[in-house]
């Protein structure tokens, strides 16, 4: 997590302050500087630390405490999204690439979603519980063409029909979406039989 309205940096603008090459800062200054100046995002592959923290250490300066507690604007990254939201962060990727999630935002190339958008997707989830459906007396949407229309697993499944083995049992490869990205693998054979139908029939459904 990111705190609202914290600037970061990354290792290699961490070795440009110290006036030192990047192989060599990560040599010889890293252990002792991440040992005072924890990252930010442990889960992410790029390494973030604050960067008032960062310039305090290079300083010789007392390291500034990070802000306590959670703040609506917070910046989570795809792992700490996929928890709230109870799926994998492939889904998370998915859901962003799909509408479902905003595109959020980059800091040093990795992605970020404010933590305010993340409790509302978790909330209010289209067709799901408070806010889910429509309002009475509101005038009905267009009619979808199927039950599973702009669901950003639809893209998900059709990409597992893509690349699993020929052959492959329908019911074999919903499981395993199941187990990756949660729900029933039940859920998943529907939505894997409307993704056929959307592109194609698969080796499956023409044995």
């Amino acid at each position: 997590m990111i705190p609202l309205g914290r600037p970061v940096i990354n290792e290699a603008d961490v070795a440009r302050h110290a006036g030192v090459p990047l192989a060599t800062w990560r040599r010889h200054d890293a252990p002792a500087f991440r040992e005072h100046v924890p990252g930010l995002l442990p889960d992410s592959r790029s390494l973030l630390y604050d960067l008032a923290q960062t310039e305090a250490y290079l300083a010789g300066r007392p390291i500034p405490a990070l802000p306590e507690g959670e703040h609506p604007d917070d910046l989570l990254s795809a792992k700490e999204t996929a928890a709230i939201l109870g799926i994998s962060t492939g889904t998370v990727q998915a859901y962003a690439t799909q509408g479902y999630l905003s595109p959020g935002t980059t800091r040093y190339g990795t992605r970020l979603w404010a933590r305010r958008e993340v409790l509302d997707r978790r909330d209010n989830a289209p067709g799901r519980g408070k806010g889910g459906g429509r309002r009475a007396g509101e005038p009905q949407g267009p009619r979808t063409q199927h039950a599973y229309e702009n669901d950003p697993r639809l893209a998900v499944a059709a990409q597992a029909l893509t690349t699993a083995p020929a052959g492959t049992p329908k019911s074999r490869i919903a499981t395993e979406l199941a187990d990756l990205h949660g729900h029933t693998p039940r859920t998943w054979e529907r939505l894997l039989t409307t993704a056929a139908a959307l592109h194609g029939p698969t080796d499956d459904d023409k044995a």
